[in-house]
């Protein structure tokens, strides 16, 4: 009688067990939600743009930004990377991708240098890019406790709507959006970006004064940004 009850109360507990939410795995949790929105409109030629991509690469391998990873919650991050110039001009370079230690981070190094250049004018539009990078959110395979735009371009809004109307419905989403401007072509884009791109709870910018200096300015900023 015992057994047959226990098979009994068994198979009426199995149709309830999908009832039961999946619980979120620490793995699938990260404290960061990154997204680098690298610019590649028609002032930026093929020079300049290895600069910023292999600025993007080296920073992940470097021991200070690795560090910052791992002092969260979770120790890791997750970052995506898009290149960008006009209001519909956007291309996903690199796939979400989760950043926990030497390894991962070191393959997020490889596919950002090895990710090809797939626009090359088109205007700037930095409103477009905030509005795509915003499409990208839900694609994340993780969960992360902040999210953050990671915008670096070398000009001024020329396209699409104005970036402060992107960038408030952004914030208004509890998006923040930091800036690394590149003050080769205009001197005053710090401002710029300052009045009319970054935003949000903690927003901040780091100004490289040339493209040469892009390197040691997102190394900076990523430490900032995730720390």
């Amino acid at each position: 009688m015992d057994w047959h009850r226990r098979t009994l109360l068994g198979a009426l507990a199995l149709p309830l067990t999908g009832l039961v939410p999946k619980p979120v795995r620490a793995e699938d949790a990260v404290d960061l939600l990154l997204i680098l929105a690298v610019d590649a409109s028609g002032s930026v030629n093929q020079y300049r743009f290895e600069l910023q991509r292999q600025g993007y690469a080296n920073a992940f391998r470097t021991l200070q930004v690795l560090q910052a990873i791992q002092s969260g919650l979770h120790q890791s991050i997750a970052i995506t990377m898009f290149q960008w110039t006009g209001p519909r001009l956007h291309v996903e370079v690199v796939p979400w991708m989760v950043v926990r230690d030497m390894t991962s981070a070191d393959a997020a190094a490889r596919a950002i240098e090895t990710a090809p250049r797939r626009l090359f004018g088109g205007g700037t539009s930095l409103s477009g890019a905030i509005d795509y990078a915003m499409t990208m959110f839900p694609t994340s395979p993780v969960k992360g406790d902040r999210r953050v735009i990671d915008v670096s371009g070398d000009g001024s809004n020329n396209s699409g709507r104005p970036p402060t109307q992107a960038r408030d419905e952004a914030v208004a989403a509890g998006v923040t959006i930091n800036g690394l401007p590149i003050l080769s072509v205009e001197d005053d884009l710090d401002e710029y970006y300052r009045g009319n791109v970054i935003g949000g709870v903690g927003s901040f910018l780091v100004a490289a004064r040339k493209f040469e200096d892009f390197g040691d300015a997102i190394v900076k900023k990523l430490i900032a940004e995730i720390a």
